[in-house]
């Protein structure tokens, strides 16, 4: 994929659902994976010629893990000409070592939001986006009913109350193996997970699941998007594209 066809599917999404307005200062969350990484240059782009002008800044919120190297990061920023900030946390101490968790993610995902939002606040960011891609909408859809019992998945703008913060996910609209594409197209410095369980999740049963589904049933994946984006879930944003 090439940075002009990701800006497109960027820009649907934020005018879809509104997701930038004047004078916005939003976060980006860089993990070192290939989806924020791929977000961060997203928004760049966006940000040369969008009609609403906003700020950009990066965060890394660094987990604890031994050899997790910030520095290539950092440089790709300094290119970019974006304010990148480390946030050093103990999260991977607490998980693995005190409290021993068998299965982390759900609390991992906590402690690492809530020390990613303190940050943005911290750096006068009134919005935060996150990397959350076509496949992580499907498969959060298909986590829900499975285990769950519910037709959800998470909303491509959301205003947290408590923390006077919106979330946006401007790549919704991005395939994962568009994600893969770009990320070697551009050579992004993508540092591995050094997660111990990274590839032995529930997520990865979903992704599995849908992989299976649409080899079966071609076409399948993107039937299940449609779905979702028209099935009126509870907290879901009006799509403006609609009108």
């Amino acid at each position: 994929m090439k940075l002009q066809q990701l800006l497109s599917y960027t820009r649907k999404a934020v005018d879809d659902y509104q997701m930038i307005q004047e004078g916005d200062h939003i976060a980006v969350g860089i993990s070192g994976g290939k989806d924020s990484l791929t977000l961060l240059y997203a928004l760049h782009g966006l940000k040369r010629f969008y009609p609403q002008k906003f700020e950009l800044s990066a965060i890394t919120i660094d987990l604890g893990y031994e050899k997790f190297d910030t520095e290539p990061l950092r440089k790709l920023c300094e290119e970019l000409e974006v304010p990148y900030r480390v946030v050093k946390t103990d999260i991977a101490h607490i998980l693995f070592e005190e409290r021993k968790e068998s299965n982390p993610c759900s609390l991992c995902a906590k402690m690492r939001k809530g020390a990613l939002n303190d940050a943005v606040k911290e750096m006068g960011c009134n919005k935060v986006a996150y990397a959350h891609h076509k496949d992580d909408i499907i498969e959060t859809m298909l986590l829900s009913l499975l285990f769950e019992g519910r037709f959800h998945s998470f909303s491509p703008k959301t205003y947290l109350d408590r923390m006077e913060l919106t979330v946006i996910r401007p790549m919704m609209y991005v395939d994962e193996a568009d994600v893969i594409g770009f990320q070697h197209k551009y050579n992004l410095p993508v540092a591995k997970s050094r997660c111990p369980i990274d590839g032995f999740t529930k997520r990865q049963y979903a992704k599995d699941l849908v992989k299976q589904l649409n080899h079966e049933h071609p076409g399948a994946k993107n039937r299940m998007f449609t779905a979702i984006l028209n099935g009126n879930i509870q907290g879901w944003p009006e799509r403006f594209s609609d009108k």
